[in-house]
């Protein structure tokens, strides 16, 4: 028996049919949690642009797009690690979002899981930011489950389904014992 994929793998071109195809599914059920997209967004040629630009981040060094796979090996979300700072600070923050069809299922747990994994052991980085909006209590118990504790609230920190809403900020801080000094 082979073993079942694990949770996530780097985003590649080839992603751009499978985002579309579940942006336009899962459309109304992402709105509250994202922000306003114009239609071309939910289109292939759309998702195509926005897997090239975070594959040029990613060939720049400053972000890790990942795709977010069930136990069968199927797409069912995505996971980024975006602005990676280098210096003193080694620190990223998380977003994602899972297919409503697989949510529920601990696949955004076992996926942040495998993201700061790769924020600590392949990149090096030292903390991994987290933040939600302050009703999202799923995602919340994501990030706690992770290890991730909240430090604060932003008020009117990004614009969510076309407001500024207050946003609860979370981190996760590389262990000590596996800092590289």
């Amino acid at each position: 028996m082979m073993p079942s994929p694990g949770p996530t793998r780097l985003t590649t071109l080839d992603d751009a049919a499978t985002f579309a195809d579940l942006m336009v599914r899962n459309r109304e059920f992402l709105a509250p949690w994202e922000p306003a997209r114009p239609d071309t967004y939910f289109t292939e040629q759309g998702q195509r642009a926005v897997v090239e630009a975070v594959l040029e981040q990613h060939a720049q060094g400053t972000c890790m797009p990942l795709t977010i796979l069930d136990g069968a090996g199927e797409v069912v979300g995505r996971i980024t690690l975006s602005g990676i700072v280098r210096g003193a600070f080694q620190s990223c923050s998380v977003g994602y979002w899972v297919s409503a069809h697989a949510n529920g299922h601990g696949l955004a747990t076992a996926a942040v899981g495998d993201a700061v994994r790769v924020a600590f052991d392949v990149l090096g980085l030292h903390r991994v930011q987290g933040e939600t909006l302050l009703h999202n209590a799923a995602s919340q118990r994501v990030l706690q489950r992770n290890g991730f504790v909240r430090i604060g609230t932003a008020p009117d920190y990004l614009q969510i389904a076309g407001r500024w809403q207050d946003h609860a900020i979370y981190q996760v801080v590389r262990p000590a014992a596996s800092a590289t000094h």
